[in-house]
């Protein structure tokens, strides 16, 4: 049973979020401060499956302990933001966070966003499936990555979007068509987040300097695979 970690310092919320992801059938372990949560994810024998992050915690930043998460390891993060708070969705995203849901927010939609956000690390696929693009190779199997010699480590939602992208070089993908196939269910959700995560993804997979070499944008519409 996969355990989800909320960290939540507003009691009712917490406890809301526990009731809706125990019905899911997830087991929830709660921590009402970064302190508490670090020292959770720290803990080897603990390993949440995915981070439920409010990023208004009362001993530091949320968007704090996103970037401290991800020094951490690639635990998938579903951040939980104040509506007006477009700025830190995007910085949060940009630190590595696989999603967001804005309060208030519907506990049944935070619950599919968790389960979509897990299927994208879901190591379940066709045996051998194996994507080459150039000198990029994608293991689904094993979520592994490699670039040319190097190999890279992708968050679940990276891995997802480069493994649709690099499935067919020279297509162009819009925007919204990105998230559909990262989320894998039909979310209203910000466009920009696609640029945070293609902006995350270049980081690790692009030459250091220079154009792009794999994922070139199509100004207007989206991004595309190079196909040469």
């Amino acid at each position: 049973m996969d355990t989800i970690l909320v960290v939540e310092d507003e009691p009712g919320i917490a406890r809301l979020v526990q009731d809706y992801l125990q019905r899911a059938g997830f087991a929830v372990a709660r921590a009402s401060t970064a302190a508490d949560a670090l020292a959770f994810v720290r803990a080897k024998s603990h390993s949440p499956a995915l981070v439920v992050l409010d990023l208004g915690l009362p001993d530091l930043d949320g968007l704090d302990v996103t970037r401290e998460l991800r020094r951490l390891g690639d635990t998938p993060i579903v951040m939980l933001t104040a509506r007006g708070d477009e700025s830190d969705r995007i910085v949060g995203l940009e630190l590595g966070a696989d999603d967001y849901v804005v309060k208030p927010f519907s506990p049944k939609e935070l619950v599919a966003r968790i389960r979509a956000v897990l299927r994208r690390g879901d190591s379940k696929a066709p045996r051998g499936e194996t994507v080459r693009a150039l000198d990029i190779v994608v293991d689904v199997p094993r979520r592994r990555v490699t670039v040319g010699d190097r190999q890279v480590e992708l968050t679940a939602t990276e891995f997802a979007l480069l493994k649709t992208l690099a499935r067919e070089p020279g297509r162009v993908f819009t925007r919204g068509q990105l998230l559909d196939a990262v989320h894998g269910v039909s979310f209203e959700s910000y466009e920009r987040a696609v640029d945070a995560h293609v902006k995350n993804l270049r980081k690790k997979i692009e030459p250091p300097s220079g154009p792009p070499r794999y994922i070139q944008t199509v100004h207007g519409v989206g991004y595309r695979f190079a196909d040469a």
